[in-house]
């Protein structure tokens, strides 16, 4: 694997001193951005108790835990780096028992059935393997009417596709239209789909 490979490799599942940058480097930026546009289109109940799955840095669980203030935040991630960062950032919620941090898979949530008010999942259902297998997972966990909100920074109509997916292994950056059909295959409805067509960045909405 090349130097480029092994850096971007760490957007998938950051790990050692890359992971550690990258996991910073999620938290601010363009990331920071994208985050917000995405929240733009959601309304967060006070007391929603909320999972943000790929939690990554943690700034997104930050995010959230300003939007219910009287609710509970968990962020989850596969990567201990990430973990740890996240925990760092949220610490002070944590200690006030507003939030938890865990390490684990999208492909196997540690979750009751009809846990969660709402799922976030930022830029990160481009790893998740078996997308559809994961989307019924996310299902599983949500009360009937909760919503599960994707926010990816790239909507597959860039042309960029190909080179992020050779570049990073087990990569795929999904249209709006293939996001719609594999969670409709999950058996989510009222799925709604929101772009900006200057940054092609993509939000999707859909409710149990």
């Amino acid at each position: 694997m090349g130097l480029l490979s092994k850096i971007f490799s760490n957007t998938r599942k950051p790990e050692g001193f890359f992971g550690r940058m990258m996991v910073n480097g999620m938290n601010g930026g363009g990331h920071a951005r994208l985050a917000e546009w995405g929240l733009s289109h959601l309304t967060v109940a006070d007391d929603a108790n909320v999972l943000d799955v790929g939690c990554g840095g943690g700034a997104n669980v930050a995010r959230l835990l300003t939007r219910c203030p009287k609710g509970m935040v968990t962020g989850i991630d596969y990567s201990p780096v990430s973990v740890k960062k996240s925990t760092e950032v949220n610490a002070a919620a944590i200690a006030a028992g507003r939030c938890r941090v865990l390490e684990g898979s999208a492909a196997a949530l540690p979750f009751e059935e009809g846990t969660f008010d709402l799922v976030t999942a930022f830029e990160t259902v481009y790893f998740w393997p078996d997308i559809e297998g994961c989307f019924r997972g996310v299902r599983r966990c949500l009360k009937e009417g909760g919503r599960f909100a994707i926010v990816n920074e790239d909507d597959g109509e860039t042309g960029n596709n190909e080179k992020w997916e050779k570049l990073i292994e087990g990569m795929h950056t999904y249209t709006a239209d293939e996001l719609r059909l594999h969670l409709a295959n999950a058996g989510f409805g009222d799925i709604g789909v929101h772009g900006d067509g200057q940054h092609h960045w993509l939000a999707v909405i859909a409710t149990r």
